[in-house]
Formats: structure tokens, sequence, C-alpha cells
């Protein structure tokens, strides 16, 4: 990929910043941020890594929000963070100009572009980038289950004592408190993990990838997460740059699929070089769906704000 660009130079789009390069994902990779000099001194921090990981990518940083001219792909992570106590959904008012903003301009900038949108709340300010870029469906998605999944699996690991490279598991819905992680199909070398985990566990577990982001705000109190979510924004570009058809949960612009129409949120989907290639639609049983539809309600509430008169989403 020639050029990849991070809206956001802090701590989520260093962290990716850092792989995407470490792994030469793109040969041009450009963090946009709002403060002067510190896009900038991240990018030279990176580029000084070169020597030692062995790297050519070229990295710069800028506070011009036009840097995003002719781009590849681009990531939306700028915006405010949560602080302790607070939902995803409670920075919504301050996020969305910055992603509305943001998908306006790559419809003239960078008309060809995909757009992974990592900024909370993820499932709306999705819906809403599509909305104002323009763009098919296909080529705007968002961070939620790839990191929800990888949060999943650790537990597991953790819970069972067996090697995580061994496990995968598969969270879907809104990402926040009305996510769903799917247990039934998360398994261990292919076997379901009710093979190993009684449902007390198992449902101590899903409770707690539920709350993943809020227990690592918890603990750090001035900072929310930012490696794990690098390092799934890192896998879902890998996904496109090398066009492995990986299936990947992440926030999708449904259009009939599970039920749901004109909302986002997070489903299994083929992930390539054009984006989206397509849906993957499961079997669920009769309490799935209703968490599904608790959370497609949940996101369409947020959805409902940003349509309200004097809006951003007006």
């Amino acid at each position: 990929m020639e050029k990849i660009c991070l809206v956001g130079a802090g701590r989520v789009g260093e962290s990716a910043a850092q792989i995407l390069a470490k792994e030469e994902l793109c040969q041009e990779l450009v963090l946009i941020g709002t403060r002067e000099g510190v896009a900038q001194g991240t990018a030279l921090d990176l580029a000084e890594c070169a020597p030692l990981f062995g790297f050519d990518t070229h990295i710069r940083g800028s506070t011009d929000p036009n840097a995003i001219a002719d781009a590849d792909l681009i990531v939306i992570s700028a915006g405010l963070p949560r602080k302790p106590g607070m939902s995803r959904s409670d920075v919504l008012d301050a996020n969305a100009p910055i992603v509305a903003a943001t998908a306006e301009k790559a419809r003239t900038l960078a008309p060809h572009a995909l757009l992974i949108i990592v900024t909370n709340p993820v499932d709306v300010l999705t819906h809403l980038a599509w909305s104002r870029s323009g763009f098919d469906s296909k080529r705007v998605f968002g961070l939620s289950g790839t990191l929800d999944a990888a949060r999943m699996a650790g537990f597991i690991a953790a819970e069972t004592g067996f090697s995580v490279r061994d496990v995968r598991a598969l969270v879907i819905g809104g990402h926040g408190d009305t996510m769903v992680p799917l247990a039934r199909y998360s398994t261990i070398s292919g076997i379901p993990i009710s093979e190993f985990l009684d449902p007390d566990a198992i449902e101590r577990i899903m409770n707690r990838t539920r709350g993943g982001g809020a227990e690592i705000l918890a603990l750090k109190k001035t900072s929310s997460a930012y490696d794990a979510p690098g390092a799934a924004i890192a896998a879902m570009i890998d996904a496109v740059v090398h066009n492995r058809r990986r299936i990947l949960p992440c926030v999708c612009v449904l259009d009939g699929e599970y039920g749901e129409s004109n909302v986002s949120m997070g489903v299994p989907a083929v992930i390539g070089a054009e984006g989206i290639e397509r849906i993957v639609e499961l079997p669920l049983s009769v309490d799935e769906q209703r968490q599904i539809r608790e959370s497609a309600m949940a996101i369409r509430e947020d959805l409902a704000r940003l349509r309200a008169p004097g809006a951003i989403g007006q």
C-alpha cells in the first residue's frame, strides 16, 4: 500500500503506527494531530526505530488535515478519550464533529480510500463516517470485534491455562456494554470452550469481555487502552494490504443482515483488499437474537442524537 494516514496522533495512533511501520504495510505513513509538534515528534521517534527494527517505511507527522490527500487507507482514532466512569456514548458529542469533518475531507481529497473508524462510540461514528463520506459501505468499517474478540481469547487462555495461539473467540454487536460475546462460536483448537469451562466460568469471561476497556481504564486512571487497540488496527490493515480475506468481527453498515438495517455494529466479515468483501451471517439462538436487537436499539438511540435538529448529524 502506498499511503496510510492515522488521524489522531495519540497513544492508539502511535501504537498502531509502530506495528504498521515495523511490518512495512505501507510505503508512507502519516500521523495527523492537532497540537503543534506532537505528531511530528511521534513520527520522528518512530522513524528512529527503523535502524533497530529494519524497516524502510517513511513516517512523517502533520497538523494539516489536508495531509490525508491521496491516501489509500485512513484510520480515524482522533477524539476525546473516555475517563473513569464514562461510557463510550458519553464522548459522542465531542467526537462526532471530528469524524464527520475527516470523512468529508476524504470524499474530496482521498476518494478511493478505505476508512477504518476507531474513535468512540465506534458503532455510531462508523455510520456517521459512511454517510458523510458518501463511500460504498464496504469501504467504511470500524474497530470493535477484532479487539473485543482478542480480549475474550486472552481471558479464555488465562482461565484454561492453554496456549492463546489455539484460542479463537467471537464477539459481535455494539462495542460497549451491549456487546454480544458468542461463547458457542469460541473454540480451543476447534473444540468448543464449553468442553473445558463450566457455565459460570464462561459467563464470567463474557462479562469481563464486555468490561474489558473499562477495566483497563479503571486501573490506569489517566489513560484508556492503546496497545491492544493498536494491534487490532494493524491486524485489520494487514488483512487489507495482503488481501488475506480474513474473517474478522468489525463494525459494518448493515442492510438487512441479522435482521437490522440503517445501523452499524459489529458482525463477522470477510476483509480483503477492497475492504468488506461480505458480511457473514451466523445462525443465532433466540437469546442471542434478543441481545443483538438490544444492542442495535442502544446504537440507534445515539444515532437519533446525531439526527436531532442542530446536531452534527444534520
